[in-house]
């Protein structure tokens, strides 16, 4: 049902609870603000917020502008950083917002959403594909997703939910407030900026409506095999056990798309023979090239391969650009900090190890998680040499000093034995 009146629920506790949930290390927006600067008159703020939001008189500032280099290194990617007042009113909407959409959003979609994660994505992802023994991968790539999520279609979406006039108008000013870079205010007819808290859940209610209840409630009826959709965010996969179902989705997905707006990555998007190598090899004696017999999905690889008894499973590893961009992170770490006290370089770097483990730490992913350490070993060893052009560290003097400052050993935080 179409929902007219929400904007009452937010009241001065409610938007205490969105500045509660709201991150107050972020960088600050056009207005230069800081968390802690708002929070010296938090009471008389909040108040003032809310009177100009229930009234109309909330007037969205622009959002900032700054890149973030892609995973390659070579690009970067837009950010758009919103006031830290700006950030507390979409924290409140979006959780209003949240409560109706995750009674529509379906199980195919995990990013963004309360009680979902990456790691439950994957999961599904490979219980499906064992399910199903294999069978043909659709890789969805949108080309500049969030900045090309067209206004009008997802006025049309929100029209089919929510209603209320106080949100809608405030959900118009974020889409309309423009973007603030080198001095100079552009307005886009576009997109919703990444960074900005009200841009997930808004993303979210776009593919939903163009990808998710398309794929459930017209296309998956008209196919002649099993299909399943996992979609984190703007990442997408679709997997088929047949290979005319499969073909049949890729004729039309570029065109569903494209009515609302959105792009597909001509080199990205693809189909992959992700059967078992036996079957991908007399697949290929046929003439049929259709892709490596691997994908990448959420930071891992997902390839065939033997289990410890011999039977074929689908098995993950660490991808190579997550693992480089990886390595290169903390390869500038340590430049940076070579001439720091070694006690607090190995205290950096045990964080940052254990903050891979508990990402990349799943079953089967062992070999790639020992590769990591002993790069990262080898990282530390050759900065720690140039703290001094005289004395370079020898390897039986950096083994003694990692008996004394250990790194992490290898931990499979997510272990399926576990579950």
């Amino acid at each position: 049902m179409v929902i007219t009146t929400l904007a009452h629920h937010i009241d001065i506790e409610f938007l205490k609870e969105a500045y509660r949930r709201t991150r107050k290390d972020g960088a600050a927006g056009v207005d230069e603000q800081t968390a802690k600067e708002y929070a010296e008159n938090l009471e008389e703020n909040l108040g003032s917020l809310l009177n100009r939001f229930k009234s109309g008189t909330y007037k969205a500032p622009p959002v900032r502008r700054v890149y973030i280099p892609k995973g390659d290194g070579k690009r970067k990617r837009p950010i758009g950083i919103p006031t830290f007042e700006d950030k507390v009113l979409q924290r409140a909407v979006s959780m209003l917002l949240g409560a109706i959409y995750e009674q529509d959003f379906l199980d195919c979609s995990y990013g963004f959403r309360p009680g979902r994660s990456a790691h439950q994505a994957l999961e599904e992802l490979w219980k499906g594909l064992m399910g199903m023994r294999g069978g043909w991968v659709i890789e969805v790539d949108i080309r500049n997703y969030f900045d090309r999520i067209d206004h009008r279609h997802l006025r049309e979406f929100l029209d089919k939910r929510v209603r209320d006039g106080v949100l809608r108008r405030a959900i118009d000013k974020w889409l309309k407030a423009g973007v603030l870079e080198n001095g100079q205010i552009e307005y886009l007819e576009t997109g919703s900026p990444q960074g900005g808290v009200i841009s997930p859940i808004l993303s979210n209610i776009f593919l939903h409506e163009v990808l998710d209840v398309w794929f459930e409630k017209v296309v998956k009826p008209r196919l002649k095999g099993k299909a399943f959709l996992i979609r984190f965010a703007d990442d997408s996969l679709i997997a088929c056990s047949s290979e005319s179902d499969a073909r049949k989705i890729m004729a039309v997905l570029e065109k569903r798309f494209a009515k609302y707006g959105l792009e597909l990555h001509p080199e990205k998007t693809r189909i992959v023979d992700f059967r078992r190598p036996a079957l991908q090899a007399n697949n290929r004696k046929k003439g049929k090239g259709i892709g490596p017999g691997s994908f990448d999905m959420l930071g891992f690889t997902h390839y065939w391969g033997r289990s410890r008894q011999g039977n074929w499973v689908v098995k993950r590893k660490t991808a190579k650009d997550r693992l480089c961009r990886s390595l290169n992170k903390i390869a500038v770490w340590c430049k940076a900090f070579r001439h720091a006290d070694v006690k607090m370089q190995h205290m950096g770097l045990v964080q940052k190890i254990r903050g891979h483990y508990a990402y990349f730490g799943i079953t089967g992913n062992a070999r790639a998680l020992q590769s990591f350490v002993a790069r990262v070993k080898a990282i530390w060893r050759k900065w720690l040499s140039r703290r001094s052009q005289r004395h370079r560290l020898s390897w039986p003097r950096f083994v003694r000093l990692l008996a004394r400052y250990s790194l992490p050993p290898v931990v499979v935080v997510h272990s399926a034995l576990r579950q």
